[in-house]
């Protein structure tokens, strides 16, 4: 395998010279391949978009109705100057990839985000044999290991259900494209009436657009009645969270789901009155998992806890090397309880 690197970082993001094309760029560019429709991984303006079929509708409507849109099929291959490049199923949210690029025999591996739990609403990660590995870092610390998911939707039940009893409304703050819909996909409508905020709603329809099977939600401020406001559980966006306008319609209480919420003092933090540590992204033991399922003798570490998940690799035996963007904010700061190895 040639030590020359097939990609590297440019003013516009991670380039590949010899394919002349850009994975996740931050300024537009001539050839952008796609992980997934996040703002802080898709911008708009470039000339040509590749991304995964199934994202296609959600990167269409965020890139605009005049975007270039290559969409292929998870698996297809596709020569961009000599360089084969496929997308792969990296289960953080609907059309999420990992783009593996094969050159020479040399094969490399861009994550993008990613989660290793079952998710009905995208396709399950799945992991690529290559020579480099480029991985997020986002929960790379020993204190986040998520729950499974069904205890989580289990606790998420029982605090609708203990709301319920006290006459209030139950909110869920959560990102509006991709935990909003793993949310609706797993709540029990049994328990009461579900509803979803117009920004969350709007990527409902294109998910169910994609021929994802998703739950009707109705947004809460067309015609909700009292009695359906006591029995609700109401998807929020965190960015609407001062803006809910019912307090006509009673009391309520309000929870955050994401990963972060495994912090002490998260929920002080969030001012909210519960947490539920529900991620789209690997924890740290499935970070560290999907790493040795790739084989990859070398791994460079972005989007997080770069640092510390740099160190634990190297003392692992991994060529581990950080590798900044302007993307790449410092997390917030935690007790590091010691690493076994």
């Amino acid at each position: 395998m040639s030590r020359e690197p097939l990609f590297k970082i440019s003013e516009a993001g991670l380039f590949c010279p010899r394919g002349a094309f850009y994975v996740d760029p931050w300024a537009p560019v001539a050839t952008a391949v796609i992980t997934h429709a996040h703002a802080d991984h898709a911008v708009k303006g470039s000339r040509r978009y590749i991304a995964a079929e199934p994202g296609r509708l959600i990167l269409w409507s965020r890139m605009g109705q005049h975007a270039k849109i290559e969409a292929l099929p998870f698996g297809q291959s596709i020569d961009l100057n000599g360089v084969k490049v496929s997308l792969h199923p990296a289960g953080h949210i609907l059309g999420s990839a990992q783009v593996r690029a094969e050159y020479k025999g040399e094969i490399w591996v861009i994550s993008g985000d990613y989660k290793v739990a079952a998710d009905a609403t995208c396709a399950a990660f799945k992991p690529i044999r290559c020579h480099t590995f480029v991985t997020e870092s986002t929960f790379a610390q020993p204190i986040f290991q998520w729950e499974p998911q069904e205890v989580t939707f289990a606790q998420i039940h029982d605090w609708w259900r203990d709301n319920q009893s006290q006459n209030k409304a139950s909110f869920v703050f959560a990102y509006a494209l991709g935990k909003a819909q793993r949310l609706l996909a797993g709540l029990d409508q049994s328990i009461g009436p579900v509803f979803a905020h117009r920004d969350i709603e709007a990527v409902n329809v294109l998910y169910r657009q994609s021929g994802v099977d998703l739950p009707p939600a109705r947004i809460p401020n067309q015609g909700m009645t009292p009695a359906e406001w006591e029995r609700s559980l109401i998807l929020q966006t965190p960015s609407a969270r001062w803006q809910q306008g019912f307090p006509h319609l009673g009391h309520f209480c309000n929870s955050f789901a994401s990963g972060w919420m495994m912090l002490p003092d998260a929920t002080h933090e969030r001012r909210v009155h519960q947490g539920f540590p529900l991620s789209d992204h690997a924890d740290h033991r499935e970070l560290l998992g999907a790493v040795a399922a790739t084989g990859a003798e070398r791994v460079f570490v972005t989007h997080g806890y770069i640092d510390e998940f740099v160190t634990e690799l190297k003392s692992l035996g991994y060529e581990a090397i950080a590798m900044r963007t302007p993307r790449c904010r410092r997390p917030p700061k935690v007790i590091i309880p010691p690493i076994n190895v």
